[in-house]
């Protein structure tokens, strides 16, 4: 049964539907191997940019728009309305707290790879800025969609003081093998800041960052080590282009 309406991006009909975890257009026979998310939000002050970024063109049928007027609404319009296998593109990482939610509520145990310079772990009552931005990994553990014991932060360079002693306290570090162990399924959150500055253009970029090559070879690992229930890019920069990003949809085999 058919689980997507879309536009294909490829004969533009509005006829791309869902099976399983493929997707194919009944008016050019197109593949496609998720369905795009947008949420063109920034939870915090000044990040216009990584909204409007949200909307770069992508080789996906688009599957939903999320547009609420608030986190919580954000968040619960995320986890009810993805697609089977889904390509979220934000905004900032908040968009990454429905996408968890909804994918935990589908797989017995999810794992969350993180790929990020900042730990986003923080709580309203530890942030320095206030900014919602820096909080949704912490959000996702907090309200029970991920265990920490399942999560991997990798390329985090940026934490806070209150940040370090969490990771410290619960054990989380960048260890693939660790945080994929005995899971189901992995949802792969990629802010694009994780890179070195100058690969990708990014809303908060940070010096001494992976390289292209290193970030595709973690994504292959994971999709080598378990099955990516769905993919998330966020934290884009003015310029950003389709090929920017592509080669790690790829990598991540979606």
């Amino acid at each position: 049964m058919s689980a997507l309406r879309a536009r294909c991006p490829s004969c533009r009909t509005l006829t791309a539907v869902a099976f399983d975890d493929g997707y194919e257009c009944h008016s050019c026979g197109a593949p496609y191997a998720a369905g795009l998310v947008r949420v063109p939000r920034a939870w915090g002050v000044g990040g216009q940019a990584m909204a409007e970024a949200a909307s770069i063109g992508l080789p996906y049928p688009e599957a939903l728009v999320v547009t609420e007027d608030s986190l919580d609404a954000q968040t619960a319009a995320l986890a009810t309305g993805l697609p089977v296998r889904p390509l979220v593109v934000g905004g900032c990482c908040c968009a990454h707290v429905g996408a968890i939610r909804g994918l935990t509520a589908r797989h017995e145990r999810l794992a969350v790879v993180w790929l990020d310079a900042h730990g986003d772990l923080n709580t309203p009552e530890t942030s320095p800025s206030g900014n919602l931005w820096g909080m949704p990994l912490r959000m996702a553990i907090d309200e029970g969609s991920v265990l920490a014991a399942d999560v991997a932060l990798v390329g985090a360079r940026d934490l806070d003081p209150p940040e370090l002693a969490y990771v410290a306290e619960q054990g989380i570090d960048d260890d693939l093998a660790r945080a994929l162990d005995g899971v189901h399924a992995a949802y792969v959150a990629l802010d694009v800041d994780v890179l070195e500055p100058g690969i990708v253009p990014s809303f908060m970029p940070v010096p001494g960052g992976p390289s292209a090559d290193d970030v595709e070879a973690i994504l292959r690992e994971v999709a080598l080590r378990v099955r990516v229930a769905g993919l998330g890019i966020t934290g884009l920069g003015r310029g950003a282009e389709p090929e920017h990003v592509t080669r790690y949809v790829a990598a991540a085999g979606l």
